[in-house]
């Protein structure tokens, strides 16, 4: 009994130690996701191998251990071709040992068991924590009743190996269970640190932009009003041009300070019941001009009861500056879909959809922090300022985009009646 219970400590172990070093050393030394995700495979993989490897022995052949564990994970938190890599690393490793039932058994297992599991990997993915444990407790089940079946099929129902099974079973969904709250729990907890340490940089360039501010602002609006005076119908148009182009530059230099002080000083919101349809339509009016001269077209579909409380202004300069870069995003003309309607869970949902050049995943997660633009020129304020306000109004922004294959903003807002 002892040695049993030995053995399980020790595919417990074996398990833990790749949530371990993903979470304590990978996600802080490697940046690209396709890169941890790979890492994380060939983790999963090395605990698949030392499953197989150190199984449970109840004596008369029958041996159980848990590579249901990292391949249910693995393929679920992964995707589908870390789920094909981890399948495949078991099939290859069980036929080491030689062609008979137990290879027949782990393939036709395999075979009826991954399809189901990669064919909810993405509701997994979108799902929160309580549904997530669910799906995974789910799936490790019907894996050991898959698993319990086909060995019955191949070997005969007896009593001993059914009780063997049944222990594997229980074991597998246990361990399942307390291996995604595990999991959840430490995803949650690197999240939280993360928010904590953008947090930490918002309150330094909150105190910087609050005290320089006001400081350059003034030179500026002196300079500007000398710019001003010089600029007389008398002087010759070279100069003339020059002083122009002085204060344009100035005025943009201004708007970044706004920016900055809009970004860093807490937002005060006048909140009110405001259709959302209507304020896409006004930001539509406005910027209609400036796509035109872009060769960008608009075409918009507004659901209309669609109420949310929110700052008008402050939310028609969040949708301005989206729009802005979606525009922008298509040197060479293009289409723009804007989309507002009702979700089934209590939100209003804005699409602002392009054709532009796209991003990676790697942009797409470095979106609305401090100095980020993927604009030569561009400061990364205007869709600081953008996701902030959201946020102030108990909203999230999610992006959907491929690099050349365009990218899609929704805005979700919760809905008001």
């Amino acid at each position: 009994m002892m040695s049993i219970i030995k053995d399980f400590l020790l595919q417990l172990t074996l398990m833990v130690i790749p949530i371990f070093i993903y979470y304590t050393f990978i996600t802080e030394w490697v940046k690209s996701s396709k890169n941890r995700n790979v890492i994380m495979s060939i983790l999963w993989g090395i605990s698949i191998l030392f499953c197989m490897s150190f199984p449970v022995d109840f004596g008369q052949n029958a041996r159980i251990e848990l590579r249901i564990i990292p391949l249910l994970l693995g393929t679920l938190y992964g995707g589908v071709w870390p789920g094909f890599f981890l399948s495949a690393l078991i099939i290859l490793y069980r036929l080491y040992f030689g062609i008979n039932l137990g290879f027949y058994n782990t393939v036709f297992v395999l075979v009826f068991s991954l399809p189901v599991i990669l064919f909810f990997q993405k509701t997994f993915v979108s799902s929160k924590i309580d549904k997530r444990v669910k799906i995974a407790v789910g799936l490790a089940f019907y894996y050991c009743l898959i698993g319990l079946t086909i060995f019955g099929i191949l070997r005969g129902f007896s009593l001993d190996y059914l009780k063997v099974q049944i222990v594997h079973l229980i074991f597998a969904v246990v361990v399942t269970l307390f291996f995604t709250i595990l999991t959840e729990s430490i995803r949650v907890i690197h999240q939280l640190r993360l928010e904590m340490e953008n947090s930490e940089k918002l309150r330094v360039i909150s105190e910087l932009t609050s005290v320089f501010a006001h400081e350059i602002r003034n030179p500026m609006q002196v300079t500007r009003g000398f710019l001003q005076l010089l600029n007389e119908p008398d002087l010759p148009s070279k100069k003339k041009e020059y002083i122009q182009l002085s204060i344009e530059e100035l005025d943009r230099a201004n708007e970044i300070i706004n920016d900055f002080l809009t970004f860093g000083k807490p937002t005060v919101n006048h909140l009110e019941r405001i259709n959302v349809g209507n304020q896409l339509q006004r930001v539509v009016n406005i910027i209609q001009g400036y796509s035109l001269n872009h060769n960008v077209a608009i075409t918009t579909d507004f659901y209309e009861d669609c109420w949310i409380y929110a700052n008008p202004q402050k939310l028609n300069q969040s949708l301005i500056n989206i729009l802005k870069n979606a525009v922008e995003s298509m040197p060479n003309g293009g289409m723009v879909w804007i989309r507002c309607t009702p979700t089934d869970d209590g939100n209003i949902k804005i699409s602002i959809k392009d054709q532009g050049i796209g991003m990676t995943k790697e942009q797409i997660a470095r979106l609305g922090s401090p100095f980020y633009s993927l604009k030569e020129s561009g400061t990364g304020l205007g869709m600081m300022v953008s996701y902030q306000i959201v946020r102030s109004f108990k909203g999230k922004i999610q992006v959907n985009s491929a690099k050349g294959m365009g990218t899609e903003f929704i805005i979700l807002l919760p809905r008001i009646t």
